[in-house]
């Protein structure tokens, strides 16, 4: 049976994965499976930065805005409907294209899930108590303190993954993080990384570029739409956050606007530190010819 690959496209936010995964879709002739977890909702097209119409039809993409922010999705269906997906198209076609910055997203489809040790209830009521009373700075800490490589690696202004790391991290006495990357199901395919990067003054200019654009293209409006339903966990994310607090009155434009730009660039950062754990990328920088990357990739699929 004929080797199959799955080419994972990976790297921070605003470096241009999805201009490359369309070119490499094209050149391979295959299709698109979105990782982003983000972008798997409809109502969030804007600051999601989501692939546009036109990008949309250059190559058929899956798993973006097929699901509405009051469903109820999350890594584990993910990983169920993706797989499925990818035994269709492996069907006819020897390689397909993964592309997204959702760290945990991206290893459940290469690596399968992590098996982490059933805690009481109890920890995760405790918890949810305390962010009502304490914030998420205080649970944040407590985090940092147990697990500094969760605290590093994770979505830490996501109140859902700090209470879920936090929980593991009370319940068993040991680091979350300990549990990661632990007797793992095999893939039936092969898995080809490739890893789009610039140096930190580059990626925090690009992303800051991003915002400005995303609120020329009417971001705010977009928020605006989703006002009634803010408390839902799909909208607690960077860009949709933040002009919820300007809408509420707390924050004035300007800083809501910064606030946007600086909440991005640590989430870059704390991808970067995701991917590079991966010894086996292949890391190239964002304006590195094409050329380049199918060159190096068609070597690999020969082998």
């Amino acid at each position: 049976m004929k080797t199959k690959y799955l080419i994972s496209i990976v790297g921070p936010t605003a470096i241009g994965k999805t201009a490359l995964s369309i070119e490499l879709a094209q050149h391979f002739e295959t299709e698109i499976i979105s990782a982003d977890s983000r972008q798997f909702f409809k109502e969030m097209q804007i600051g999601t930065a989501a692939p546009t119409s036109d990008e949309l039809s250059s190559a058929k993409h899956h798993f973006i805005h097929h699901k509405s922010i009051k469903d109820e999705y999350n890594v584990g269906a993910f990983e169920k409907d993706a797989l499925q997906c990818l035994e269709k198209l492996f069907q006819d076609k020897d390689a397909v294209i993964m592309v997204g910055g959702s760290g945990l997203y991206v290893d459940v489809i290469t690596k399968g899930l992590d098996h982490f040790p059933k805690v009481g209830s109890n920890i995760r009521k405790k918890l949810n108590k305390e962010l009502e009373t304490k914030g998420l700075e205080v649970l944040q800490e407590q985090l940092k303190a147990l697990d500094p490589v969760s605290y590093n690696t994770i979505a830490i202004d996501n109140p859902h993954r700090v209470i879920r790391a936090l929980e593991i991290c009370i319940g068993s006495e040991k680091p979350y993080s300990s549990f990661l990357n632990k007797g793992k199901e095999k893939r039936n395919f092969k898995t080809i990384t490739v890893g789009l990067t610039a140096d930190r003054e580059m990626i925090y200019n690009r992303i800051n570029q991003r915002v400005n654009i995303m609120m020329q293209k009417g971001l705010l409006e977009e928020v605006k739409g989703l006002l009634v339903s803010k408390d839902l966990n799909a909208l607690n994310t960077v860009g949709y956050k933040e002009l919820f607090n300007y809408l509420s009155g707390e924050w004035d434009l300007e800083f809501a606007t910064s606030e946007i730009k600086k909440n991005t660039r640590r989430f870059a950062k704390r991808q970067l530190t995701w991917f590079k754990r991966n010894e086996n990328t292949l890391w190239f920088d964002y304006n590195v010819p094409i050329e380049k990357i199918i060159t190096q990739l068609e070597s690999h699929l020969l082998v």
